[in-house]
């Protein structure tokens, strides 16, 4: 019996065994099966993706071209405003300075020494460290100082100067006037804007003689719906004005809000504060002799970046401006930029060093930095207006290279520009 037993068990276990031996078989069969399959998958998508290459290269680049449309017409949605905009701010600074006063070298509380009053008094005051003549009087009328204090307007000149609107709270309206005066002393154009800090609201309104003999006035009117947009409440602003044998225009922080093709030509000008309070006056006045052309185009522009580069390897202007002692590019210097960037569309493999100068006021260790500052910023809007970035090399020369006389207003001016040499 036991013997029947032992045969019985030994028949199981073989039995088992080879059930085991048969299902270890065929597990590892599959493995192989399976890893099989994986791997002429994987050599199948990889000879699929090399055809894909080959084969669908045409729609590889149509895609691409879709993305790179899809980028483009993402990028171009601020295009209608920028080109608004660039419309606008088309003011370019005289190339010869013939007065200039910021102010930094006067003592505060005295008055300015190079101005002169019609009426009223002025001091050298100061808002956020900014130094600026003050008017301490109502109904203050001051100009430069000029040789020739009854003309000294060339028919084609730039002005520009800055003026702090300060913010809710601190007083309750000011109003500020200017006007053209013939040799005579008659009014030839006016200029008055009132600003309400809280409303806000700023207004104004102008008139100017008319050009060629003309017995006529032209005028506007100017609200605060239409300068809000440009407007800088608790900041300085800029205010610029381009005249060109008729054509003038006016600039608020960059932008054009008065185009007037024929008015008459003026022969001085006058600042009027009309109330006496602790904001009133002007800063950092620029008068230069030059503007932009009479309707000068584009093209016309680009030509003359084109002939200074074929003439001399290089294109050196002073109309591309910063912020006192940094780096940031004034809204009026994308004038100046823009041709430059046209210049290298047209020319996609031409190089450029960019060079920032500065004047020998402050010392080296601040103005090397700040001229190597400036010029990285000039690189990068071109880069932000399409440039190919690795086509630019930002340099900054400091004060190293004057072209003109440091110890004059105007020798300065000329030795604070950027110079693109090509390379």
């Amino acid at each position: 019996m036991k013997k029947l037993l032992l045969l019985l068990l030994a028949m199981v276990a073989f039995s088992a065994t080879a059930d085991a031996q048969g299902f270890l078989k065929k597990l590892k069969d599959k493995a192989l099966e399976k890893a099989k399959d994986k791997i002429e998958n994987k050599v199948e998508r990889a000879v699929d993706s090399e055809m894909d290459a080959v084969l669908d290269g045409k729609k590889g680049q149509k895609n691409s071209k879709a993305k790179n449309q899809a980028d483009d017409a993402e990028a171009v949605d601020d295009t209608p405003d920028a080109v608004g905009q660039n419309q606008k701010s088309d003011f370019v600074r005289g190339s010869v300075i013939l007065f200039q006063d910021d102010f930094a070298t006067e003592q505060m509380g005295e008055f300015p020494s190079k101005w002169d009053v019609s009426d009223g008094s002025l001091e050298t005051a100061s808002i956020n460290g900014k130094k600026y003549a003050h008017s301490n009087a109502p109904d203050s009328r001051f100009s430069p100082l000029m040789e020739n204090m009854k003309s000294y307007l060339p028919d084609v000149f730039t002005l520009e100067w800055d003026e702090f609107f300060c913010k809710a709270g601190e007083i309750p309206d000011f109003p500020f006037e200017f006007q053209f005066l013939d040799a005579s002393g008659n009014q030839t154009g006016h200029i008055y804007l009132r600003y309400r800090p809280g409303s806000p609201d700023c207004y104004g309104n102008y008139t100017f003689k008319k050009g060629g003999g003309i017995d006529q006035n032209v005028g506007g009117s100017m609200d605060w719906e239409h300068l809000k947009q440009y407007t800088k409440v608790g900041q300085w602003n800029h205010f610029a004005i381009s005249f060109n044998k008729r054509a003038f225009k006016f600039y608020l922080n960059g932008t054009r809000i008065i185009n007037l093709p024929n008015v008459a030509a003026p022969a001085r000008f006058e600042f009027i504060i009309q109330d006496e309070n602790p904001y009133r006056g002007v800063a950092n006045v620029v008068l230069a002799k030059g503007a932009v052309e009479l309707y000068q185009r584009q093209s016309t522009d680009l030509s003359a970046v084109e002939k200074a580069i074929a003439e001399t390897g290089k294109f050196v202007t002073n109309n591309i401006l910063f912020e006192t002692g940094k780096a940031t590019l004034k809204p009026e210097s994308m004038e100046e930029i823009q041709k430059v960037a046209d210049y290298m569309k047209k020319n996609p493999s031409v190089r450029f060093e960019v060079q920032g100068h500065t004047d020998n006021q402050g010392s080296d260790k601040i103005n090397d930095p700040l001229s190597q500052q400036r010029a990285e910023a000039v690189v990068k809007a071109l880069a932000q207006l399409g440039c190919d970035e690795f086509n630019l090399r930002a340099v900054g020369k400091g004060s190293h290279e004057p072209v003109a006389d440091n110890k004059t207003d105007a020798g300065r001016a000329q030795n604070r520009r950027v110079e693109f040499i090509k390379k």
